[in-house]
């Protein structure tokens, strides 16, 4: 039994959980022992946290036994980006800047986490400080694709999609500014969640871009993102911009019955620049929510063509002012691309902030207007599959491209706008890496979206497809 509760998502473990079937400290093990065998070749895990995670899962056992099961995340192993804070263990965001770093309290998801029972396995890698999104830039060096080792998982919460999608890990926290769980979830075939902003705390999470930074699950189904967004969304006081609205049972939203749904494809844009191996996958992927019943329709974004310019003015200004101290006292301890990132902020004008602040707006609108008339909006969840660890550049149908812009294309507007979005594996290309399809929705309505997630994985097998490591 052991052996193959590796590949088990958090619904199938949770159950055998609750039946007593097998025990937290089983599940533990067997992914201990999984970590032992495969980190190594990915660079995932960084920091392990084993001793720790088998207290953990014996006082879950000891619970479990007595009648006192928390939940379907009672007894669940996971793992958390080093850039959550958990107390007594070292939270590095993957930069020499914070190398000794050791937080003296948990992030509020850790927590709230904690309190439903997960155990914790360890701290995974990060590009550094979350700002790039190819994972290649980290004090503890890249981290690689399971698919294909030689490949970049995506960024920057790259060792949560190596991990969980290398069964390491059944479930594994990560953080959202232009992509950062969609990108390694889309180049790792696992479902990522991007909640809506203000649905999840952010506090004890380290900072790329406050009016933009998202907190939410790498994945493999979005049953399993349903499951852990409730056990992690709703008000804190600790954050300032976590909203103060009723948290819905995202489980029990999950019919899997999308009839009469209308979906909005986002096609310009969204389509234009993406390679001919995504395109074809992603339309099969809509076709297929036609013939479950929804009515697919064609949609346009106004303005959506400033996307890219508008986010990098705001996230290059809020980092560069994030660490404007330590890149004037310490600038030779970050790696030399981020360095160059905060650099970049340096030359970001006030005025070309506010600009892109009212930018912002306007893309707003032009997506509420939208959702005005369909219920959720549908494109390629990245335009290009992962790239060679190292290039700088892709082809996308002949034309030469610059990987950072092409990676970010189609994620970065809904950080923008702060509505929600999951990717969800929809094939494989012809170069034998996952193709995804990205899915957002209305503001703090995740039900609909994973719904709609949850339907295509109802009449599809691509999310439980596994790479060969």
């Amino acid at each position: 039994m052991t052996s193959d509760l590796t590949r088990m998502d958090v619904v199938e473990l949770g159950d055998l959980i609750a039946a007593k079937t097998v025990s937290p400290v089983e599940v533990t093990d067997a992914f201990l022992g999984r970590i032992e065998t495969v980190n190594e070749r990915l660079n995932a895990f960084v920091t392990m946290t084993a001793d720790a995670a088998r207290a953990s899962a014996r006082a879950a056992e000891t619970e479990i036994m007595a009648g006192r099961h928390r939940g379907a995340l009672h007894g669940i192993p996971l793992g958390h980006k080093d850039l959550y804070a958990t107390a007594g263990v070292r939270t590095t965001g993957g930069s020499r800047v914070l190398a000794d770093n050791v937080p003296t309290e948990d992030s509020t998801v850790v927590r709230r986490l904690a309190d439903a029972g997960t155990v914790t396995l360890g701290k995974l890698n990060t590009h550094e400080f979350a700002y790039g999104p190819t994972n290649e830039h980290s004090m503890f060096g890249p981290t690689r694709n399971p698919w294909n080792t030689d490949r970049i998982t995506g960024g920057s919460s790259g060792g949560s999609g190596a991990a969980v999608a290398a069964g390491l890990i059944p479930i594994a926290t990560g953080s959202d500014t232009g992509g950062s769980i969609r990108m390694p979830a889309a180049c790792c075939g696992l479902t990522g969640l991007k909640p809506t902003y203000g649905r999840v705390s952010r506090a004890g999470i380290l900072p790329l871009c406050w009016s933009m930074d998202h907190a939410g699950p790498l994945t493999r189904s979005a049953m399993d993102a349903a499951i852990f967004l409730g056990a992690v969304a709703g008000h804190d006081p600790r954050d300032a911009a976590c909203a103060d609205r009723p948290v819905p049972d995202y489980r029990a939203a999950l019919t899997g019955d999308i009839r009469g749904l209308k979906v909005g494809v986002l096609r310009r844009y969204f389509f234009d620049q993406a390679q001919g191996q995504v395109v074809t996958l992603v339309d099969a992927a809509i076709a297929e929510l036609s013939a479950l019943g929804a009515e697919v329709v064609e949609v346009d974004l106004p303005h959506i063509e400033h996307a890219a310019a508008g986010a990098m003015a705001i996230y290059a200004a809020e980092a560069t002012a994030y660490h404007d101290d330590t890149l004037n006292d310490r600038a030779d301890l970050f790696t030399d691309q981020v360095r160059a990132f905060l650099d970049i902020g340096d030359q970001i004008l006030a005025k070309d902030y506010l600009h892109a602040q009212r930018y912002r707006t306007l893309l707003g609108q032009s997506m509420a207007t939208a959702l005005s008339d369909v219920d959720v909006l549908v494109s390629p969840g990245i335009a290009i599959t992962a790239t060679p660890i190292g290039d700088e550049m892709v082809d996308i149908n002949g034309t030469e491209d610059a990987i950072f812009g092409a990676i970010l294309r189609n994620t970065e507007p809904f950080d923008l706008t702060g509505l929600p979005a999951v990717v969800v594996p929809c094939g494989i290309a012809p170069d034998g890496m996952p193709v995804s399809l990205q899915i957002a929705g209305r503001a703090f309505d995740e039900a609909t979206v994973l719904n709609v997630a949850h339907a295509y994985q109802q009449a599809t097998d691509w999310h439980r497809q596994r790479p060969d490591i």
